[in-house]
């Protein structure tokens, strides 16, 4: 295991700010690059995974690629780099949550809900354009910053127990990780072809992505169970329960379903065809929401109108006098009963 770091401690030219997190990656910290005076985040590598040379260097491959990439839903990482402390990735500092993080109050509305998803897609749509599958998306790997940019992280880390396009190393690791939450939080989003170990294609983010959008609209994953072999099993055997949430789109619970198909041939081919739907969604959630708010403003304003006019109508004098014609108009009825007097005797 990597020492933990303490706060002045220096990198390279990074120095040591704080730890900010920790995962079955290595531990993170927020620290100062005192060339370019600016803050990034220091992923420092357990001393397994560096030790291993033929890991480390599909990982060095696997995120050059990553860097390669230039979009704005996905984390930037500036060097990777190897000191007397270890060996360490420097990225992009952050400054917002994760999705888990958010999740931990309430479920996300469905119309943020979207945004999460179709940014996170756009980010994959990019990868998948470049030949890289991320095979690792999780609440815990997309942050959502305060302005509402979200940014998916570790590009290329998922890579790392796989050889060529086969996961059947990834799936050898399920069964051996005995870290608490470590196999839970992989084997929940992996998709049936990849828990299998077969060859996966970028299908296989679309169902990670069918599962975080399915978990940020209910809280939990769909295929939960109370082991990793009950999740494996409901991965491949069972449909997720259906979402019963109040006001939820029809045409959403549709495409949650489509990319959450356990056949390949009825998922979405690709992210870019998800993004559509989800788009097209959006639009109609938002046209409706327009809509609505038109109708309320319109007929508030038509209620205004009526008092404004009904108020007009009457003049001062009208309004004073208290007569039994004035009151006949208004709707009052004056009744004139007969009296008899009794004659004197």
């Amino acid at each position: 295991m990597t020492k933990e770091l303490i706060a002045n401690t220096t990198l390279s030219h990074y120095r040591i700010v704080s730890k900010i997190g920790e995962g079955g990656m290595g531990e993170v910290y927020l620290a100062q690059d005192t060339k370019l005076d600016r803050k990034v985040a220091l992923k420092i590598l357990p001393s397994d995974v560096a030790a291993d040379r033929g890991r480390m260097n599909r990982f060095v491959q696997e995120a050059k690629s990553a860097s390669a990439l230039n979009h704005p839903n996905i984390i930037t990482i500036y060097e990777i780099d190897e000191t007397d402390s270890g060996h360490f990735i420097a990225t992009e500092f952050i400054d917002g949550k994760t999705v888990r993080e958010c999740l931990r109050k309430a479920p996300l509305t469905v119309s943020k809900a979207l945004d999460v998803a179709v940014q996170v897609a756009a980010a994959l749509a990019a990868a998948h354009q470049a030949s890289i599958i991320h095979r690792d998306i999780k609440p815990e790997n997309v942050m959502v910053r305060a302005d509402g940019l979200v940014k998916v992280l570790d590009f290329g880390l998922a890579k790392l127990t796989t050889t060529g396009a086969s996961d059947s190393e990834g799936a050898t690791r399920i069964q051996s990780d005995t870290q608490p939450g470590m196999i839970m939080g992989t084997v929940a989003y992996m998709s049936p072809e990849q828990a299998r170990g077969k060859v996966v294609d970028v299908r296989t983010d679309v169902w990670s992505l069918g599962v975080l959008l399915y978990e940020m609209l209910s809280r939990r994953p769909p295929f939960r169970g109370e082991t990793a072999s009950d999740t494996l099993a409901n991965i491949l055997h069972r449909e997720p329960d259906t979402l019963n949430i109040g006001a939820l789109p029809t045409d959403l619970a549709k495409i949650i379903d489509r990319m959450l198909a356990k056949e390949l041939e009825a998922r979405y081919a690709t992210v870019a065809d998800a993004i559509s739907d989800l788009k097209s969604l959006q639009k109609r959630i938002e046209y409706d929401s327009e809509l609505q708010q038109t109708v309320l403003r319109s007929s508030a304003e038509a209620h205004t109108e009526i008092i404004a006019a009904a108020t007009a109508s009457k003049s001062p004098s009208q309004t004073a006098v208290d007569s039994a014609s004035s009151r006949t108009d208004e709707g009052f009825w004056v009744a004139v009963l007969p009296v008899w007097f009794a004659s004197p005797a």
